[in-house]
């Protein structure tokens, strides 16, 4: 890759302060990884050509937990409760899926992630090694692993054996600009075996793996659980999982003891709001967790229960849903909210190489366009105003370009990889074959 350099009017590259930089320069080297990101005025010498953008450049947004090939399935059973929509509409559903059938869901929701500047997500789904060929395809980068789950004519010990069997012959991270990360999908306390839970801690221990894990997300599903051993957490916890690296998906019905245990483990929660409000399965205690150091990202969940892959979306949702459930119109800021999406995200997950335009992290960029009417009054304004109007205004709406490992994988709104119309027509033609 040859190296080169992006400039912007505005680059956030959200550190913890959300600083803004004016007049700014983002430089890529030959390795795809960010090789200098602040102010012209400190910058190098170019080390290759330069592409000057007239807009704001950040970093790519990281998705902390998605079934993305459910693309397939949006829209089925939406007015149904968490529990009734799983067993009454999508596992029948899913039962019927071919491995060409996730490939082209996959397909589908990465290109429509990576319109929205969405370049990470952390996946469980089925038929994994699909999915992997379809990320690399689009471009993306991704967090995957094969649902670990009990169900009948399912077999949990196989599924827990082949994700350790790739992850031995693979490695945890592969492909180009290590777009693939590996790791260990147990889908959650109420659909496993205590054993179960326990095997899968023991394995991804060894390989230092991550483990992704559905915890407290609605107030039913796991009473059982919560009876003999007083939390899902403290359950987690007795077997050993919360001991590796550990993103919680959901976490919404927490006790002050869960939190202060996810916060002394060091276990990352994926907040996905609006998933939480279509299924009415609660709000989750997101200044709760913050304020106790827990590591928070944002997640979209499937797109059959959200209904869309936009992260745009749940940064607005995550701020006004602490604000609404603390009555605290201060409770979650603008520039605090994109930065669950970004960095948090990348904290969440156990990443120090995504979620930040810094020397050393993935060239993973996103531009957006100030052409639209969020930014009618101009790019000048005070940093406070600027960050107000992307979060609250332009979102995803605006995203133009999109480069992942420093590699352009979007230009004006479009892929640079794949035919977006044979996209939508292969997962068109899976869907009729699933409603068959």
């Amino acid at each position: 890759m040859t190296p080169s350099r992006l400039t912007a009017p505005v680059v956030l590259p959200c550190d913890p302060a959300c600083s803004i930089v004016r007049d700014g320069v983002v430089d890529i080297g030959a390795d795809g990884r960010i090789a200098y990101c602040g102010p012209a005025a400190e910058a190098p010498e170019p080390a290759g050509p330069v592409t000057a953008l007239p807009g704001i450049l950040l970093p790519g947004l990281v998705n902390t937990h998605a079934h993305s090939p459910m693309t397939l399935l949006r829209g089925m059973g939406g007015d149904l409760p968490l529990l009734r929509w799983l067993r009454e509409v999508i596992w029948p559903a899913e039962a019927k899926l071919r491995a060409d059938d996730v490939r082209a869901g996959m397909v589908l929701g990465s290109l429509e992630m990576l319109s929205h500047g969405v370049t990470t997500s952390a996946e469980m789904y089925f038929h994994p090694e699909e999915m992997a060929d379809a990320v690399l395809t689009t471009g993306a980068r991704v967090v995957l692993g094969g649902p670990i789950i009990d169900l009948p004519g399912v077999d949990w010990r196989t599924m827990l054996a082949a994700a350790g069997r790739w992850i031995d012959a693979d490695g945890l991270r592969f492909g180009p600009g290590e777009r693939i990360e590996l790791s260990f999908a147990a889908h959650s306390a109420y659909m496993l075996p205590r054993e179960a839970l326990r095997l899968t801690a023991e394995a991804a221990a060894a390989r230092g793996a991550l483990v992704q894990i559905h915890v407290a997300e609605s107030a039913h599903e796991d009473e059982k659980q919560r009876a003999e051993f007083g939390s899902v957490p403290k359950l987690l916890d007795e077997v050993g999982l919360l001991d590796g690296r550990v993103i919680a998906a959901h976490a919404i019905h927490l006790s002050d003891e869960d939190i202060a245990l996810f916060a002394d483990r060091g276990v990352g929660v994926a907040h996905c709001p609006g998933s939480n409000g279509k299924l009415t399965s609660g709000i989750a205690r997101l200044t709760d967790l913050r304020a106790a150091s827990v590591p928070v990202g944002l997640g979209t969940d499937g797109p059959a229960s959200n209904d869309d892959l936009d992260l745009w979306e749940e940064i607005r949702l995550a701020a006004l849903f602490a604000r609404l459930s603390t009555k605290d119109s201060t409770a979650l800021g603008a520039a605090e909210a994109l930065l669950l999406a970004t960095r948090g995200g990348a904290e969440a997950l156990g990443r120090n190489d995504i979620g930040a335009l810094e020397a050393g992290r993935w060239a993973d960029v996103v531009h957006i366009g100030a052409d639209g009417f969020a930014f009618a009054t101009g790019l000048d304004v005070p940093d406070e105003q600027l960050v107000a109007n992307l979060v609250w205004a332009a979102g995803s709406h605006r995203v133009r370009e999109v480069w992942v490992a420093g590699e352009q994988v979007v230009a004006d709104g479009e892929s640079t990889r794949t035919d977006r119309e044979k996209a939508v027509a292969a997962a068109r033609e899976s869907a009729a074959r699933l409603r068959a």
